[in-house]
């Protein structure tokens, strides 16, 4: 393993190929997108996808838009590099007091400012180009998830659940999917975000189970520190929130079989989350909260078949 600024940072993937084959001079910039981490944009398009789906299922089309699909896999790695680099400089004194985080590419010296704010803009243009392929409606429900993408960074410092407003932003996709489809936003879809939403807090809540004693120190607030040796249960309560508001969704878009047992084997991988949870140990925690990805997987297969074979009828 590379020792100094260049070694990877601590949650990256063990031997990913931005940091064994990318050149030298690429790092930087692959890290700041967190290419290394793919989990994030797989958590960033898992919402955008159930929500294709369910509108798919409420459209009574066959199967969910798979341009849709694609467009939404091209924004949120897109969208999710833009994101982490303006969370990167926006925190990158707190980032140099956190073990985790201080080999990352702007606390660590690497790369300055001003070329981490290009290759923002960079980024930014990319997701843009994605989100004018939709109507108009929805590139309007587009445009405004920057509100709380804006604060999120400064709301670590302030709030002592960060999580929502992270929550607020990763959890959008519920709502472009449906406006993306159909134009408009119905109570289906809000229910679906409202559910992603508590998803969302749940899972960032293991992650940060890692950072609780560096956070404490640096000042950094989160749900982890907040809840305490309580965190189990809130991430249970979250996680059973999010179960009951993604069925309100699935009741009202009119889902069938196939959408329910997706829901419920979500709900059961979940559950097994909150079993394997220890506050004290922060590998399982990061092992457990990557595990969002297969979860997310499992509703949207379920979510998709759905429609698929609603379709087909």
């Amino acid at each position: 393993m590379t020792d100094g600024p260049d070694r990877p940072v601590a949650d990256a993937v063990s031997g990913h190929w931005a940091d064994r084959l990318a050149p030298a001079s690429w790092r930087p910039y692959l890290r700041l997108a967190r290419i290394e981490r793919p989990i994030g944009w797989w958590l960033l398009l898992l919402p955008c996808w159930w929500s294709a789906s369910l509108a798919a299922i409420a459209a009574g089309r066959v199967g969910p838009d798979l341009w849709h699909l694609v467009l939404f896999l091209i924004g949120a790695v897109a969208m999710r590099g833009a994101g982490s680099t303006y969370n990167d400089i926006a925190d990158r004194d707190l980032d140099a007091r956190v073990e985790r985080t201080r080999l990352r590419p702007l606390p660590s010296g690497r790369l300055r400012v001003r070329h981490a704010a290009a290759f923002l803009v960079a980024q930014a243009l990319v997701g843009l180009l994605v989100l004018v392929q939709f109507n108009v409606f929805a590139i309007g429900v587009g445009l405004l998830s920057l509100a709380p993408v804006a604060i999120y960074p400064f709301m670590k410092r302030v709030m002592p659940v960060p999580q929502l407003v992270l929550g607020l932003a990763f959890a959008w996709g519920a709502l472009m999917g449906w406006a993306g489809l159909l134009g408009r936003l119905d109570a289906a879809a809000l229910w679906l975000y409202a559910g992603a939403i508590a998803w969302v807090i749940g899972y960032d809540t293991i992650y940060a189970v890692q950072d609780i004693e560096d956070d404490e120190i640096a000042g950094i607030k989160s749900s982890a520190r907040f809840f305490g040796t309580r965190v189990r249960g809130a991430v249970a309560a979250c996680f059973a929130v999010a179960v009951g508001c993604i069925a309100a969704a699935l009741g009202l878009a009119g889902a069938g079989t196939m959408g329910v047992l997706g829901l419920a084997l979500f709900g059961a991988h979940l559950g097994w989350q909150v079993v394997r949870l220890d506050p004290r140990d922060g590998a399982t925690a990061l092992r457990l909260f990557r595990s969002n990805r297969d979860a997310g997987l499992i509703l949207f297969a379920g979510l998709a078949l759905d429609a698929l074979w609603q379709g087909l009828a």
